[in-house]
């Protein structure tokens, strides 16, 4: 960085040097696992008490653990693994931070410089293999750029679009004394995001807003990253406006889920409204989000006679898939503080009445009831999934609870029937769709919020994928509750092997499952299944109460599946609102994708 201070202090170690600016970066936790080439820093953390630092079991939960700490906080989330299989074995976590935009420092450690390319007992090609993961990677090769590379680290991380960062550290380097700089307050010399938009696509864009009859707000996960004040802004803006405003899988919480003007997410498994809306609007106004496939369906028919503004942070997000009419690049909380303000500003008034013929159309669309489902609630019967995630939210409402998932049925049935007013209380692994994140997001959520609930809703697959996390759990006693919806199979893979591959449910059945119950219990932990729909608040409840980590095994309908659907390479206007509805195609719904009420 430029700027740095001119006197500088030598430390005993650079492991010493690296903790201090650790420290000067706000750190207070570092999720890790030592080796031999990290074995410096693991020493110098036992000498100090300003940062903790937390166990895992295996490098990828410390990075998804990290992951839960920036995603629920807005910090930089700090991982610390040693060479070799230690950062080979945090790469998925790094493309997973790097897909969702999650902040991050990874420190991993490395053979000494003089060893580097002699295949050395645990070296790999650390800073080579995470390239493609990571938004910018480090090899540290001399002392004296120590601390600067890793201040510099976290500038990067937490700056533009936020991301994985990964400093690749030699053990000579640790070892030997180092000098200390503190951080610079001046700007990189070439890493300059631009977080002002520009007063003219401003401009632009309140010409189109205001002349538009069917508009849509689409705001995603870049809403969450931008902080707190760029969700109380996004609402601002949407009340001002009377538009209906969606969100992406990533973007729950930016806009509350309890607000009459939200339709709901979007996308492949979002609600009837949200997808038609999008499909029939004329103006679409996208903050913050990458138009993922998931969300689109097929390109040339997303949304198809609107004009489209996209605000992003990132350059290399615009026009990326989709071709858009107005382009803005900036800082979302700043884009939409100049939007508001241009809006007050702009003297042209709304089409009113066209504005609440589109909610009347919203309306008609609404009453489909696309996210409904039938629960037997006599003694005996089978519990729905949908019914159990519904039953957990009106338990937990009125408390501070923050909900991650793992990846597939139940993280959907999570997003559509769990509601989320406010944002950072929604971790789930969107653009990687990492099974096995979950478990460790939690625990990294409930280290930063440890008077919070914290709830890991899971499938019964995705659950074993890091399930060693529990260890964790049980050493710093974090009270996570995990909530498993368990039909036995990997459910997304079997609904789409009946749906696509004429019911042949190849490998997606799980005939050797552990007893949940007894699993807990052998980790310290409270162990409780419900079998029954009798059996369902009265489990609820008690996870709830206990202070403790608890596994809480939710016996749900196996053949149950995630509706409404958008099929793989079709359009918003093809959704499968349920079984009955296997041609893809909604009766009463035009060309133009616009019912006729």
């Amino acid at each position: 960085m430029d700027g740095m201070s001119t006197t500088t202090e030598i430390m005993a170690s650079g492991a010493q040097a690296l903790l201090r600016a650790l420290k000067a970066q706000g750190v207070d936790v570092i999720f890790g696992y030592p080796g031999g080439a990290v074995l410096p820093i693991y020493d110098a953390i036992f000498q100090q008490n300003a940062i903790r630092h937390i166990l895992v079991r295996h490098e990828q939960a410390a990075v998804h653990a990290a992951e839960g700490y920036a995603r629920s906080t807005g910090k930089v989330g700090v991982v610390l693994v040693t060479s070799g299989p230690g950062a080979t074995n945090a790469v998925t976590g790094l493309v997973d931070a790097l897909m969702d935009s999650i902040p991050l420092v990874c420190l991993t450690g490395q053979v000494p410089t003089h060893l580097i390319g002699n295949d050395a007992f645990q070296e790999a090609d650390t800073t080579g293999i995470t390239r493609q993961a990571t938004k910018h990677n480090y090899l540290v090769k001399r002392s004296e750029d120590l601390t600067r590379v890793v201040h510099e680290a976290f500038h990067v991380a937490k700056t533009g679009r936020p991301g994985p960062v990964l400093i690749d550290l030699p053990k000579d380097i640790l070892i030997n004394p180092a000098p200390y700089n503190e951080a610079s307050t001046a700007q990189h010399r070439s890493y300059r995001p631009r977080t002002e938009p520009d007063p003219a696509r401003i401009a632009e864009a309140i010409a189109l807003l205001k002349r538009s009859e069917r508009p849509i707000v689409y705001a995603g996960g870049g809403i969450i990253n931008a902080g707190p004040e760029a969700s109380k802004l996004l609402t601002e803006f949407v009340r001002l406006t009377g538009f209906p405003c969606t969100t992406t899988l990533m973007g729950l919480g930016a806009y509350p889920a309890s607000d009459p003007q939200f339709v709901g997410m979007l996308g492949m498994h979002g609600t009837y409204e949200a997808n038609l809306v999008m499909h029939g609007a004329d103006v679409m106004l996208n903050l913050g989000a990458r138009f993922d496939d998931r969300v689109t369906g097929r390109l040339n028919a997303f949304s198809p006679g609107s004009k489209k503004i996209h605000a992003d942070i990132d350059p290399s997000s615009i026009n990326k898939s989709v071709a858009v009419d107005v382009a803005i690049i900036g800082d979302a909380a700043a884009t939409l503080r100049a939007l508001i303000a241009a809006w007050k500003q702009d003297p042209a008034q709304q089409d009113r009445a066209a504005i609440a013929k589109w909610w009347q159309q919203i309306d008609f669309w609404r009453s489909k009831d696309s996210l409904r489902f039938t629960q037997n609630r006599e003694r005996g019967s089978i519990i729905k999934p949908q019914y159990a995630i519904e039953q957990l939210y009106k338990a937990t409402r009125g408390r501070d609870t923050f909900v991650t998932t793992e990846v597939g049925q139940h993280q959907m049935w999570a997003a559509q029937h769990f509601k989320f007013d406010k944002p950072n209380h929604w971790m789930t692994s969107g653009g990687l769709g990492t099974m096995g994140y979950g478990l460790p997001a939690a625990m990294g959520v409930q280290v930063a919020h440890p008077d919070a609930l914290v709830i890991d809703i899971a499938g019964e697959a995705s659950i074993l994928m890091n399930i060693q996390e529990m260890g964790t759990l049980a050493q710093y006693r974090l009270p996570v509750k995990i909530f498993i919806l368990n039909n036995k199979y990997m459910g997304m893979v079997r609904q789409w092997q009946e749906l696509l591959h004429g019911n042949r449910y190849s490998e997606s059945y799980s005939e050797a499952l552990p007893d949940f119950v007894k699993l807990a219990e052998s980790f310290h932990a409270v162990g409780l299944r419900a079998e029954k729909v009798e059996d369902l608040d009265r489990v609820i409840a008690e996870m709830l109460a206990v202070d403790k980590p608890v596994i809480a095994d939710i016996c749900v309908d196996e053949k149950e599946n995630v509706f409404p659907m958008i099929p793989s390479g079709a359009a918003h206007n093809e959704m499968l609102l349920g079984p009955e509805h296997k041609n893809g195609g909604n009766p009463g719904v035009t060309d133009a994708g616009l019912a006729l009420v």
